[in-house]
């Protein structure tokens, strides 16, 4: 099994990208607080997976290609389509859906004529997403700013406002199962039953590949690389956050390393980390164990993109690093640049073997 694994970093000069809402106990009852892991060193701002997931996909559709699912709520709860053969976010974000069997539920769905072209679910359908992503948590530990403000566009007493943010860098990693994307399995199992017999037979209608033995449907090779590739172009343009009309913060990473490698585990997890100062730092001696220790499982080029200006210094130690070792396989670049490289190599037909 192959997997693109990866690290990405996102520069957070003054920034409050994840929000938790009012802060309990403050002065001002509309003080609003970003979300943090408190631990004895101090705070360590983050951002939810959930909300670096909502990111992409946001981004994602906004190319004319992706093609989302639609959702559906139902009184407490909502869920999409699940109907990873025709919607690409099902397909590579996952999902549950468990259909109601009240009758109340039931005559609802049957009267809401915005589910006319909803898929009909016979049973319980899960699908564990083959894209996976971390927690964007801060390097360091830092203090948030309380940052205090008025309304006072209007006549009488100013409404005042608090929120917090910082400055920070946070580091998150990501995970995308090749072989998983485009195969959707039948069996009776948690995460593996991703189709019910209304699924199933959809596939086998539009003549999917039948793997009878592994009891799964799967896509063309073409249709799985392109939702692959597109997934990888939305990273490269990635967008979104909260406050950004205060602090407007680029979230497109300016710092990403990764590679196709065997099995999931991830082996560029501690090549980053923090200095004494709490600033970024390349971990070159922790690059060098994981290219020499991970050496057999690596199968592509390990794929470094650094925009220029950012942590320059860093940068070239990275590129001394390369210079003395020439075998690395390390390919430096713009980040855009490295995500069309591995969108390249994941086309290239003797690359095919990497999705089997």
């Amino acid at each position: 099994m192959a997997f693109v694994t990866g690290l990405l970093l996102v520069d957070a000069p003054a920034s409050a990208l994840n929000n938790q809402g009012n802060i309990p106990g403050e002065r001002y009852d509309n003080s609003t607080g970003v979300k943090l892991i408190r631990t004895k060193e101090g705070y360590y701002p983050y951002v939810s997976a959930q909300a670096f997931k909502y990111w992409l996909r946001t981004t994602l559709e906004q190319d004319g290609s992706w093609v989302s699912a639609p959702i559906y709520r139902e009184e407490k709860i909502a869920y999409t389509d699940a109907n990873p053969v025709k919607y690409w976010d099902d397909d590579l974000f996952g999902y549950m859906r468990a259909p109601s069997k009240r009758e109340s539920a039931r005559a609802k769905r049957e009267s809401d004529q915005s589910r006319a072209g909803e898929t009909e679910t016979t049973d319980t359908i899960t699908r564990a997403a083959p894209f996976r992503a971390g927690t964007l948590v801060s390097i360091a530990p830092v203090t948030p700013t309380n940052d205090f403000g008025v309304m006072s566009r209007h006549e009488g007493d100013p409404v005042p406002h608090e929120h917090q943010f910082y400055r920070t860098t946070l580091k998150g990693l990501f995970s995308l199962d090749l072989k998983s994307t485009g195969t959707f399995w039948y069996k009776q199992k948690t995460g593996f039953r991703n189709l019910d017999e209304v699924r199933k037979k959809e596939a086998a209608e539009l003549g999917l590949v039948h793997m009878e033995k592994e009891k799964a449907y799967r896509l063309p090779l073409d249709e799985r690389v392109k939702r692959i590739t597109t997934l990888f172009e939305g990273m490269a343009n990635l967008d979104g956050g909260a406050k950004q009309t205060l602090h407007y913060t680029d979230v497109t990473p300016p710092l990403v390393i990764f590679a196709v490698t065997k099995g999931g585990n991830h082996i560029f997890g501690y090549v980053v980390g923090a200095n004494k100062r709490g600033l970024p730092e390349l971990k070159i001696e922790a690059l060098a164990e994981a290219l020499t220790v991970y050496k057999e499982e690596i199968l592509s080029e390990v794929y470094v993109g650094w925009v220029r200006g950012y942590l320059d210094e860093e940068r070239e130690r990275l590129e001394s690093f390369i210079e003395k070792h020439q075998g690395s396989r390390i390919v430096l670049c713009h980040p855009r640049e490295a995500f069309a490289a591995l969108i390249k190599a994941l086309k290239a037909t003797e690359n095919a073997s990497w999705l089997e």
